[in-house]
């Protein structure tokens, strides 16, 4: 949950706050992309984010989280349908912030914020780990015949242990005498 801010609001109170970060975030569903102030979107994200999870849970009481904040059935069908698939595979990271410059008439620096629809991909694994994998499964898949060896290896040497001890126990008899 984000945490709640200290000192003065964007543009006004928390009710107007609260407003226009569900109307950001109405308009982010829409678009997938908006252009807007640095600050704003930082603020929008987490509350962007907290949406799309709930989004992906796909339950009824989600559902209706979401519209309690956002209230218009159509961004919510959206979201719900059409933007949660698209991100079940991510863990977290729907939205994407890009600096753009500064604007024109206030020289307010303006973000391009976006939606990350794009497919995860694996990282590949280094050589050392590969390596390791491989190495961990190759034991695992041993043949029988490999062990019926090693059975055979252990008799062996059970057996030159009990034909060492009979010639020892004769050479100790000796020495006593």
């Amino acid at each position: 949950m984000p945490k709640p801010t200290k000192g003065p609001r964007l543009g006004g109170g928390p009710a107007h706050e609260r407003l226009m970060l569900a109307n950001l975030a109405a308009a982010l569903f829409t678009h997938k992309s908006i252009k807007t102030t640095e600050t704003k979107a930082k603020r929008l994200q987490p509350v962007a984010e907290r949406f799309v999870t709930f989004a992906k849970k796909g339950d009824l009481h989600a559902r209706r989280r979401v519209l309690a904040s956002i209230g218009d059935k159509t961004v919510v069908h959206e979201l719900f349908t059409v933007i949660a698939p698209q991100v079940a595979e991510r863990e977290g990271g729907y939205t994407r912030i890009t600096k753009l410059g500064f604007r024109k008439g206030d020289n307010a620096p303006m973000v391009q914020i976006e939606l990350v629809l794009e497919p995860v991909v694996a990282k590949p694994k280094s050589a050392k780990k590969a390596a390791a994998a491989a190495a961990a499964e190759a034991p695992v898949e041993a043949p029988a015949e490999a062990v019926a060896p090693a059975e055979e290896t252990v008799e062996v040497v059970e057996a030159e242990a009990t034909e060492a001890e009979a010639t020892e126990a004769p050479a100790e008899e000796k020495a006593a005498e």
